[in-house]
């Protein structure tokens, strides 16, 4: 507590100097927000989208996973975070959780379990805008609805690499299966928000236009293409009429499927040689329209998701090809001779490896998702009212707002 002290007073010195106080910056920063009617009208659309997406989730079978905050393994994450904290409890550190996609997949051991959903606590310590500049979108402090189904297809490794086509045609279905849900679960939120929150969204200045199947689609490699590898997210935005739309294909995250990764001689393709029809992800982005205008505000993902690695061999190959573990792990007789050099992965890997009586893996393959709950409120009431993403939330740590954070 005395470091907090320390670094406290010392902003109170600095607020001092340049002719403010320290209440002056509690009361302008957090408290006239607190109380504004924008934030008001912001926090009763989030209760309503929060409450149509479980809604939905518990009406389609799914069940609901408790929170898990810190665990020996996280989400490593495709992109430049600073490192979380680590939290030592009974000589063992703990990572608080980027995310919970490894506890996703293991929570669906069950095959009487048809998929989770969880309200996950992610902390991701973004960098802060190297230019110094306000981009508004990004908390290191967020909500994001998890999300993961069970497919039970029971693809094996030889089927996987001696049975190209089948497999392809399996996972086409599948990937058009996971569309259709999503789509379904934001229109059913979209819906729920314009019946009740009417008068919430006039007086923010944006309308929702509740979308309908199917949602535009745009290709990874297509939009790299025609937009280039920046922004790729607006411009796509801008080229587009709906208020929500996919980009799929992205190369991204260890875990979501590229396929083929493996091939049936246990070679490798070359990197250069992935495209978008090979990985089985999905991004879906959104807009809010200003009443004013008529005219969208430029679009954020609001949704990631994917079909899932789900064998033991690609899983390992891919954690070692994005050097997140340096070789695959060594069991002998039940022992994992190797543990000490797998951080955090050694216990998830060991569960991965297992097998049931009849030698069918407890690991099952999915698909999901992750809906991230201020992100997805900020992209929709972006507006005459709300310019980022603090206006939204009471207490969110924007990277670009503040030196510090007080609550």
């Amino acid at each position: 507590m005395g470091f907090i002290g320390e670094d406290l007073f010392h902003f109170q010195a600095s607020l001092i100097q340049s002719g403010t106080t320290f209440e002056d910056f509690i009361k302008e920063n957090y408290i006239d927000k607190w109380v504004n009617e924008e934030l008001c009208a912001a926090m009763a659309v989030r209760t309503t989208l929060v409450a149509a997406v479980q809604n939905f989730l518990i009406n389609e079978g799914l069940v609901n996973l408790e929170r898990v905050q810190m665990s020996p393994v996280t989400d490593p994450l495709a992109h430049d975070v600073e490192h979380v904290p680590t939290i030592h409890y009974k000589g063992m550190p703990y990572v608080a959780t980027h995310s919970m996609i490894y506890a996703k997949f293991l929570a669906c051991f069950n095959p009487r379990i048809k998929g989770i959903f969880v309200d996950s606590p992610n902390i991701r310590l973004e960098i802060e805008s190297p230019q110094r500049k306000q981009r508004g979108k990004y908390l290191i402090d967020f909500s994001q609805i998890d999300i993961e189904l069970r497919r039970n297809r029971g693809i094996g490794l030889e089927e996987y690499k001696n049975s190209p086509e089948k497999v392809k045609k399996i996972l086409a279905e599948d990937f058009e299966k996971a569309i259709d849900f999503f789509e379904r679960m934001i229109t059913a939120a979209m819906t729920s928000v314009v019946e009740r929150n009417e008068d919430e969204l006039r007086h923010l200045g944006v309308a929702i236009e509740v979308p309908s199947s199917p949602f535009p689609r745009i290709k990874h490699d297509e939009a790299i293409a025609k937009y280039g590898k920046m922004g790729i997210d607006v411009k796509a935005g801008e080229d587009v009429s709906s208020q929500f739309f996919w980009i799929t294909g992205l190369m991204r995250e260890n875990y979501d499927l590229i396929y083929p990764y493996l091939q049936a001689d246990g070679s490798k393709l070359p990197l250069s040689s992935f495209n978008s029809d090979m990985i089985y992800n999905y991004d879906i982005c959104a807009k809010s329209l200003v009443r004013e205008t008529g005219k969208f505000t430029p679009a954020l993902e609001i949704l990631s998701g994917a079909i899932r690695e789900w064998l033991y061999e690609p899983i390992v190959q891919r954690l070692i090809d994005n050097k997140i573990i340096p070789e695959e792990p060594k069991f002998e007789d039940g022992v994992l001779d190797n543990i000490s050099i797998m951080d955090g992965y050694g216990p998830f890997l060991t569960a991965v490896s297992l097998k049931d009586q009849a030698g069918r893996p407890y690991f099952p393959d999915t698909f999901g998702g992750g809906l991230g709950v201020e992100r997805t409120l900020y992209s929709l009431l972006k507006g005459p009212k709300i310019e980022k993403i603090d206006d939204i939330t009471c207490f969110g740590k924007n990277p670009d707002s503040y030196p510090i954070f007080l609550f």
